[in-house]
């Protein structure tokens, strides 16, 4: 159980640089989904590689896929869910390996892709990206920033009715040790929280205990664990009522870990203190789009009506460190796969 999921295809990009046996001839590689920022950082680093990128802002699909003919491998992002029958499509046009630009895999069928000949590789990034991010959540929750934010943005200067808590004063868990979990335990000694630690294995020299002793001697809950079918709504109703009555949840991992219907039950009856979540089931199709003037997925909805619920758009990731790691280590990944180095 750890933040960074399967083994990454590539190591950090600090102190890396090209492979030191790359593909002798030119590289070509399909970029999908690619933003403008990505472009440009994609656009200076391959050169340095021997890469001759494509670049497109579409998502991978079955109408894009002649975009990847005559490349053996392509790069996708994380937004969009890739399905089987592009899948299917992008093996029979010669691609042999994807590199998607994300730690997870959730938005790909890895074991279908196997099936028809394509190895998937995840990148690795800067953990201090979703670290920072994690803590900020934290102190925004545990001082009830959403509800002060607010009503200062409508001239409302007094003070809330509760008082915030400090982070010295209260045990975090953190669920995964894997990078992420690992660097958030790291920043968490800087405020003198004490630390409980969940891990199929221990990772680090916090307190490794049960998950059931975690949920019940923790103020707040983070979670850090890839998304698998044995991690599927891992917090689910049974679990969150072994919680401390008024702790929180964090999670800037994945949406499913949680259980969404238990977790508002357990907000909405006063259970639990509040929740900030950097992602959530469904949020496919809502996050990174425009929704203003039309309906949203009315369990984020029910969220958002939440004084005490802080949602981030799955935007943990996004800092400039985290982005360069993720460009340079993808096309690390697929010149290794081109010179035999094969990461599945």
């Amino acid at each position: 159980m750890s933040s960074s999921g399967p083994a990454p295809a590539a190591a950090s990009r600090t102190g890396s640089g090209p492979p030191s046996s790359p593909a002798a001839s030119t590289t070509g590689i399909t970029i999908y989904s690619c933003g403008q920022d990505e472009a440009v950082l994609f656009r200076k680093l391959a050169p340095r590689f021997g890469v001759v990128p494509t670049i497109t802002e579409a998502a991978l699909s079955e109408a894009t896929v002649d975009l990847a003919r005559g490349n053996r491998c392509v790069s996708v992002g994380h937004k969009t869910r890739i399905t089987n029958p592009a899948l299917l499509a992008l093996s029979r046009a010669g691609v042999e390996y994807i590199s998607t630009r994300s730690i997870g895999y959730n938005h790909i069928d890895v074991e279908y892709a196997e099936s028809v000949g394509i190895s998937v590789g995840n990148v690795a990034y800067s953990p201090d990206s979703v670290a920072d991010h994690t803590l900020m959540l934290m102190l925004m929750a545990v001082r009830h920033m959403r509800s002060v934010v607010l009503r200062a943005e409508a001239h409302d200067y007094r003070l809330g009715e509760k008082r915030g808590r400090e982070l010295r004063d209260l045990t975090v868990g953190v669920v995964g040790t894997g990078r992420i979990g690992t660097a958030v335990i790291d920043r968490l000694r800087g405020f003198g929280s004490r630390v409980l630690a969940h891990d199929t294995r221990a990772r680090t020299s916090a307190e490794h205990v049960a998950l059931e002793e975690l949920l019940g001697g923790s103020d707040i809950v983070t979670l850090h664990t890839p998304l698998t079918a044995d991690t599927h709504h891992l917090l689910d109703r049974r679990r969150i009522e072994r919680m401390k009555q008024g702790a929180f949840i964090v999670n800037t991992a994945r949406g499913p870990l949680l259980d969404t219907e238990a977790l508002l039950l357990a907000l909405e009856s006063g259970r639990l203190g509040g929740a900030a979540l950097d992602v959530l089931k469904g949020e496919e199709g809502v996050f990174y789009a425009d929704c203003r003037g039309r309906p949203i997925d009315d369990t984020i909805a029910r969220l958002q009506r939440l004084p005490n619920v802080l949602i981030t758009p799955h935007t943990a990731y996004y800092t400039d460190h985290a982005l360069a790691d993720t460009v340079e280590n993808s096309l690390i990944n697929c010149l290794n796969y081109e010179s035999g180095e094969r990461h599945a």
